[in-house]
């Protein structure tokens, strides 16, 4: 593996692998909308007319996601490529489920678009794995663009992949933006998804990113960036309430089934707290079968250890 050329690229490189280097969602979904948009009317002209296939295109979905999640609701027999561009092995991963296939293979063999097709519930065989890389190759050039807006893939798409070696293809992980089109004959249609890392998405497309003097993203961006991140993580909370001060021999006395009684205070004083840091005060309480802890205000550390060194 060659390392990248530059601090700058070795940075992005970085935080790529900690974090999957992503912008933040409102923008990439807009970013990934426009593009998806203005492909819509290429792609559909591609199918009707290149390929003679009677089959309408529409935008269903555009969010954000992780590569990943490309394959997560194609079931168990679909198509897969994965496109390859100068900057990124995998600039674009193309699903497409086994009744799009289905509908494609059907519509381009001359079949009724007003009969539904029958459903595909085994491995993909090798014509309509290749009817798949046709359709590939339409929707890749249909996003890729051209000039500064270009996202520079390397076409043809490579011949889709299905069976055993979709399922087992390892896909990096990573922000992404999430295209699904739908491709539907008046009796049936399927999904075909896009997933675009958000970090060429946003390089490539988007003109509001911020940028330094010389190029390199600034402090601002990478802050947004990790704070998106930072935001997704899960925390497992804590409430506590403090009990009356004891000495150690009142400890060493303990037996059990002895009761213990709370300070006067001990319910107004609750404590929230996350990996063994204090968060909040509150006051513990009880919502029909349920107990709870209603926030006071948040935790003030200094103001705790000046009362701390009071005698009790």
């Amino acid at each position: 593996m060659t390392s990248p050329g530059s601090p700058s690229q070795t940075r992005q490189l970085i935080i790529e692998r900690l974090v999957g280097d992503s912008g933040e969602a409102a923008q990439v979904i807009g970013v990934g909308r426009g593009m998806a948009e203005r492909a819509l009317p290429v792609l559909q002209k591609a199918l009707a007319g290149e390929l003679g296939a009677p089959v309408s295109v529409d935008l269903q979905v555009v969010e954000v996601g992780r590569v990943p999640e490309a394959r997560s609701r194609a079931g168990d027999a679909f198509a897969l490529s994965v496109v390859s561009s100068p900057a990124s092995a995998d600039a674009m991963t193309l699903v497409m489920d086994a009744q799009a296939v289905a509908v494609m293979v059907s519509a381009l063999f001359g079949g009724d678009p007003d009969q539904p097709v029958a459903p595909i519930e085994r491995d993909l065989s090798q014509i309509e794995a290749d009817v798949a890389t046709t359709v590939f190759q339409e929707v890749a050039t249909a996003l890729n663009g051209s000039g500064k807006r270009s996202l520079d893939l390397r076409l043809p798409v490579p011949k889709a992949m299905s069976g055993n070696d979709a399922r087992r293809r390892v896909l990096r992980d990573g922000a992404a933006v999430r295209i699904v089109y739908g491709l539907s004959t008046p009796s049936d249609s399927g999904t075909l998804t896009v997933m675009i890392p958000q970090r060429l998405l946003l390089s490539a497309r988007s003109s509001d990113v911020a940028t330094g003097e010389d190029g390199e993203t600034t402090e601002f961006d990478w802050r947004a960036r990790f704070s998106e991140e930072v935001m997704r993580s899960t925390v497992r909370l804590e409430a506590t309430m403090p009990l009356a001060r004891l000495t150690l021999g009142d400890l060493a006395a303990f037996e059990p089934g002895q009761v213990i009684e709370f300070e006067e205070n001990a319910q107004i004083n609750a404590r929230l707290s996350a990996r063994d840091k204090t968060l909040f005060v509150c006051e513990f309480g009880k919502l029909g079968q349920n107990y709870t802890v209603r926030i006071s205000h948040p935790h003030d550390a200094g103001q705790d250890f000046i009362d701390g060194l009071l005698p009790g």
